[in-house]
């Protein structure tokens, strides 16, 4: 059938039976999409997630923690390095990508580098490497443990690594501390004020010359008693006896309930 045109033409499209089958379907409402069908026409942002075929990058972040164990003679230097996923975007993370441990002490040589490359091979692979926190912390040392400073409790040398990592994984935002809540830390501080003013009234009774000792003051900030026991809960020097009973003044564990 022919079709006269009369006017000028100033464009043209060309309509497929996709556009004839889409003009005759009935309009739908606007509340007849679902939720969830809506938010997958959006587009997507192009996140960038940790994976083992990303490529070093030429300039890494890092950080460097010092360990100084009875263990060894020389002092431990623990680098590790993150790369920055997604920069400069509102999806920016910063991601564990390789670990280097230096020291003068060469008797440890062997599997320090051993434990370094796979570390570093589980940073790269990505996805949640957080469990190598506890499988390094449960590592304990035939020959027995040592405090470091602060009385906290460290069964191994490679347990103190463990907890390094835990640190810079906190830093980065990978791992969190479970939060205490109002209660816990109310009961805490009480206990704390308790002891304290017992050991003021212990000592203002007693004819006795106190000889002052240096109070182990941890991470935190917070000192506990020279006197003060191991918690096998959170590995801090921190039992006292109060009314009889050993109690925590770091976590509130108390041996009476």
């Amino acid at each position: 059938m022919a079709v006269k045109i009369d006017q000028k033409i100033k464009g043209y499209n060309v309509v497929t039976p996709e556009d004839k089958a889409r003009d005759a379907a009935p309009a739908q409402s606007g509340g007849s999409i679902s939720r969830e069908k809506a938010e997958a026409e959006l587009p997507m942002a192009d996140v960038i997630q940790m994976h083992e075929k990303i490529e070093r990058p030429e300039i890494l972040i890092g950080s460097t923690y010092k360990i100084k164990s009875p263990l060894v003679e020389h002092a431990m230097y623990v680098t590790i390095n993150d790369i920055v996923l997604n920069a400069g975007t509102e999806h920016e993370l910063r991601r564990p990508f390789e670990v280097f441990i230096n020291s003068k002490s060469m008797e440890h040589f062997q599997w320090i580098v051993a434990l370094t490359r796979i570390m570093s091979a589980v940073f790269r692979k990505g996805g949640d490497v957080t469990f190598l926190v506890d499988e390094m912390k449960a590592v304990f040392d035939p020959k027995g443990g040592y405090y470091k400073a602060g009385g906290v409790y460290m069964p191994s040398l490679v347990a103190e690594l463990g907890s390094i990592v835990e640190d810079h994984l906190k830093t980065i935002g990978m791992m969190h501390d479970p939060d205490m809540d109002e209660h816990q830390r109310a009961l805490i501080a009480e206990k704390r004020r308790a002891y304290e003013q017992g050991s003021k009234k212990n000592a203002d009774a007693s004819p006795v010359v106190v000889i002052e000792e240096d109070i182990a003051v941890t991470g935190e900030g917070t000192s506990f008693p020279p006197s003060a026991t191991m918690c096998h809960k959170c590995n801090n020097k921190a039992i006292v006896i109060m009314d009889g009973c050993a109690t925590c003044l770091n976590c509130g564990y108390s041996k009476c309930g």
